[in-house]
């Protein structure tokens, strides 16, 4: 049996660090997909976590994955792809100046959950996994995790923004989400 990838929690200073952005000429080398297929891998064993940056994996670079098929069963108004969606070099390029108050979780800070203010709608820029650019925008659930997962790969968790915190238990996420 193959050893489950771990995800660092939030008192690693790997969380704390700015990520390196990756050369164009290196996506699709070994190493970054090696690290996209551990970042998959991870997340695939997380019922509750629809994205993961690598610095949650221990890989200090600049990308993100997100499931679009949990996006899809948490968010009925997303219509995108399905499978993996993975961003490389991520760049929030546009913010909507209305926001929202949302509720917010981290596989690093695992069951703790609070209220962060974002903005409804952003635009992301970024590379995909065969280095095609994306050039994309988002509303909704998709906004809020553009923001957050870019916030971590600049060294940032959500509790250093949100403004009220509380614990839940697996057991009381899974009353929830019946």
């Amino acid at each position: 049996m193959t050893e489950k990838p771990a995800i660092l929690q939030r008192d690693n200073p790997i969380l704390r660090e700015k990520a390196a952005t990756i050369a164009a000429q290196d996506i699709g080398s070994d190493r970054i997909t090696g690290i996209i297929a551990a970042m998959k891998k991870a997340l695939s064993t997380q019922k509750d976590g629809i994205a993961i940056a690598a610095p949650q994996i221990g890989e200090s670079v600049r990308i993100f994955v997100v499931s679009g098929d949990l996006l899809k069963e948490a968010d009925k108004t997303y219509k995108g792809e399905d499978g993996s969606l993975v961003f490389i070099n991520p760049e929030i390029t546009r913010r909507s100046r209305d926001k929202k108050e949302m509720e917010e979780g981290c596989l690093s800070v695992r069951w703790l959950y609070g209220k962060v203010k974002r903005s409804t709608r952003v635009s992301l820029k970024a590379l995909n996994e065969k280095g095609e650019k994306i050039d994309r925008g988002a509303s909704g659930l998709l906004a809020q995790i553009f923001q957050h997962e870019v916030d971590h790969l600049d060294g940032k968790l959500f509790t250093d923004i949100a403004r009220e915190t509380w614990e839940m238990s697996p057991e009381e996420i899974a009353e929830v989400q019946k």
